[in-house]
């Protein structure tokens, strides 16, 4: 984890840049993104320089030509002019990265500059937030020298997480960022290996693919070695294991930014209108979806993938992706995606043919209702967890449900770190869950059996099946509680009056 100071330095990069003119979220992490990203590609080439001297060898493949030397981090850092420094950023850098040529990582995020826009006008905002960069992450490397159990790279993606957690505005489209905490509980749930094949197909800043890689990097077998360290593993999880999907160009640019930082140069951050019908075939290709698609919305039915349409006949975006994860998925894939109550209990036919789907056709096997407060202070709606297997031949047999109360942190606009936390004993009895012990429906955790979900036309939340204790209380008879009252009110009495004589 970084430390206190580290985000003090950031706290003070932000207002940098918005005492600067640039006070939109997004932009401000975009401008920064392009800034650490030039660092990066120069630390890179220093990299190559140090081990060609040593080797006595010339640079092998060099990411800047000769004609190119002025636009590395480490030499226009160093202009003392800042009018000359944003000049040669804005003209001759930027272009530069927006064209890059070279290996996977670099690509990953340089195709996605294409339509991106260098907004620092100010040579003086240029030139602070150069030096301010510099810093953090000199003060970075030299935490990762000092502090134990953590590394550069695992420090550089904890930055950049911290700097998306001031992401605070929701997208026009229903899309918000997710908790980080809530992305953690669904990836210990599903528990990925580092033989998966992962997917987000509305990855949006990339952050269950993170949690997801981080989960994967520390996974032990049963002597304790890190199963990252096969080479076959580490080779897949650089290379093909993380797939993300999105349409915005912000977030592409973000989503892939945030992978790279986490020292992961292969991820698969792709443009795509997942819902669309021009979208790329990807059918049945992962083993496992983590995802919290847009909640609210509709799109024109006529550019909706046919494929999606054959599941559930709807134009409602949080229908679609149900299906969608289920035309995803291979068979045997699972998936732990966020839903709105909505589609839990909504008695329209496109809601029960989803719903039926998933009961009868695949493996639904549990659900994790949360309080509306989880997302604010971006949205105030109701929403759970939705754990299933694809199988294409049934096989739910009793569904786990569980109600959150509480996420260890305050559920109001202000999200204060709280003592209550129902998440630990989520995530201990998902691992121990047994249908035969729990049974008892007054409790936060218990399995409803298929047949009874039938009945109810596939409802599956979770107050249709949970049941609630009623306390008796006993109250004294009316005619006390009546004397009690006059009593009161003559006791009050006796004080105006008292309060009258005083005044008189």
């Amino acid at each position: 984890m970084i430390t206190g100071e580290l985000k003090s330095k950031v706290d003070r990069l932000w207002e940098t840049f918005w005492s600067n003119g640039i006070s939109n979220p997004l932009s401000v992490i975009e401008q920064i993104s392009y800034l650490l990203f030039i660092k990066q590609l120069d630390d890179k080439e220093l990299a190559k320089e140090k081990k060609a001297r040593r080797l006595n060898r010339p640079v092998k493949d060099p990411l800047f030509p000769e004609d190119k030397q002025h636009c590395r981090w480490s030499h226009f850092k160093n202009l003392d002019d800042p009018e000359k420094m944003l000049e040669v950023v804005r003209e001759d850098v930027f272009p530069f990265i927006k064209q890059l040529k070279g290996s996977e990582q670099e690509s990953n995020y340089s195709r996605y500059m294409k339509d991106a826009t260098f907004l620092i006008s100010s040579p003086a905002l240029l030139a602070n937030a150069v030096e301010q960069i510099d810093q953090m992450l000199a003060d970075l490397e030299q935490q990762a020298r000092t502090a134990q159990h953590s590394n550069y790279v695992d420090l550089m993606g904890d930055l950049y997480e911290y700097m998306l957690s001031k992401l605070t505005n929701s997208g026009q489209n229903g899309q918000f960022r997710t908790p980080r905490h809530i992305i953690r509980m669904m990836v210990e749930l599903v528990d990925p290996g580092p033989g998966e094949i992962i997917c987000d197909p509305a990855c949006g800043t990339g952050g269950f693919l993170v949690s997801a890689a981080d989960y994967v990097k520390n996974k032990k077998d049963a002597e304790g070695n890190h199963l990252i360290n096969i080479p076959e593993n580490r080779e897949h999880y650089q290379q093909g294991m993380f797939y993300g999907y999105d349409f915005d160009a912000t977030m592409l640019r973000i989503g892939s930014m945030n992978m790279i930082l986490h020292g992961i140069e292969g991820s698969k951050i792709e443009s795509c209108d997942s819902l669309s019908q021009n979208r790329s075939e990807i059918s049945e290709s992962f083993s496992l979806i983590l995802a919290n698609p847009p909640f609210k919305g509709s799109v024109e039915k006529s550019t909706i993938a046919k494929d999606l349409t054959k599941i559930v006949s709807t134009t409602k975006t949080e229908l679609l992706f149900l299906a969608l994860f289920l035309r995803l998925l291979k068979v045997g894939g699972r998936a732990a995606v966020i839903v709105p109550d909505g589609v839990l209990f909504g008695s329209q036919k496109a809601y029960q043919t989803i719903r039926k789907t998933i009961v009868e056709d695949h493996k639904l096997e549990g659900l994790i209702a949360m309080p509306s407060g989880v997302f604010k202070p971006y949205a105030g709606v109701s929403t759970a967890v939705l754990i299933f297997t694809k199988t294409n031949a049934g096989g739910t047999d009793n569904v786990w449900f569980y109600q959150m109360k509480a996420d260890g942190l305050s559920l109001d606009d202000k999200r204060q770190p709280v003592e209550e936390n129902d998440i630990p004993d989520i995530v201990q009895r998902w691992k121990n869950r047994d249908p035969e012990k729990d049974s008892n429906r007054t409790g936060k955790a218990f399995f409803v059996p298929k047949d009874e979900i039938k009945d109810n036309n596939y409802d599956l939340s979770i107050n249709r099946y949970k049941e609630i204790e009623y306390e008796e209380v006993e109250y004294e008879p009316p005619k006390v509680i009546l004397r009690k009252l006059q009593d009161l009110e003559n006791d009050i009495q006796q004080d105006l009056d008292a309060l009258e004589n005083l005044i008189k």
